[in-house]
């Protein structure tokens, strides 16, 4: 599947996104929300924003964009903004080819965006969340991992055919062995429930053959 696939996907799906989601949201996903966004403040970017699910739990005071490459997922975002009323910035975009200048953001955010992406965009996607986030900015990204208990292991297993068709997703995409490649030091690897969805806490490293700025002396 392409990444120009995807749109048609959600295309597809968006309408009842939210409503196929509920349940897993009310019980499993909110508590999850709350904690990538614990501690994370300034100018932030929500990559994958989807339908807006994360906007109810921005911090108070920090500037947010959200992108995503579905037109049908963002219209319901930004009707979830002007219901809850919150100042969030709203773009279709590429998370591979971002329109945003090094360095734009303090620290990013993404839920269940990279579960989407086919391995030969990991690297890329992650390049550019390293590439906007300044040096020793934080990047979280929430995603789900294949359960090692075997009962759980073979429902996810039995489940991954639908995910594949209805979101393009796998579970199985073990984001952290790219990190390195992309430039990223893994600061935190912590399962937030079960052991089926983790959360990767990353820093951005300094870009190679960038020269430092040099404040010069004022006569």
């Amino acid at each position: 599947m392409t990444i120009m696939s995807k749109p048609k996907t959600y295309h597809r799906i968006a309408r009842f996104y939210d409503a196929l989601g509920m349940p897993f949201e009310h019980f499993r996903y909110k508590p999850l929300r709350r904690v990538m966004f614990a501690d994370m403040g300034g100018a932030l970017l929500d990559a994958g924003v989807g339908t807006g699910c994360n906007i109810p739990f921005y911090p108070e005071g920090a500037k947010v964009t959200g992108i995503d490459l579905s037109p049908a997922m963002l219209a319901r975002a930004r009707r979830r903004r002007e219901k809850l009323g919150t100042g969030v910035d709203l773009f279709e975009m590429n998370v591979m080819a971002l329109d945003f200048a090094d360095d734009s953001f303090d620290g990013v955010i993404s839920t269940f965006l990279f579960c989407v992406l086919e391995p030969e965009h990991q690297r890329p996607a992650l390049e550019e969340l390293r590439r906007v986030c300044r040096p020793g900015g934080t990047i979280r990204i929430l995603e789900y991992a294949l359960s090692e208990n075997p009962l759980q292991r073979a429902v996810m297993k039995l489940m991954a055919p639908w995910v594949r068709f209805a979101y393009g997703a796998a579970f199985d995409r073990r984001t952290e062995q790219y990190l390195e490649a992309a430039g990223l030091e893994l600061l935190e690897k912590k399962f937030l429930y079960r052991d089926i969805i983790i959360m990767l806490t990353v820093r951005a490293r300094p870009q190679p053959n960038r020269l430092p700025q040099i404040q010069l002396p004022i006569d």
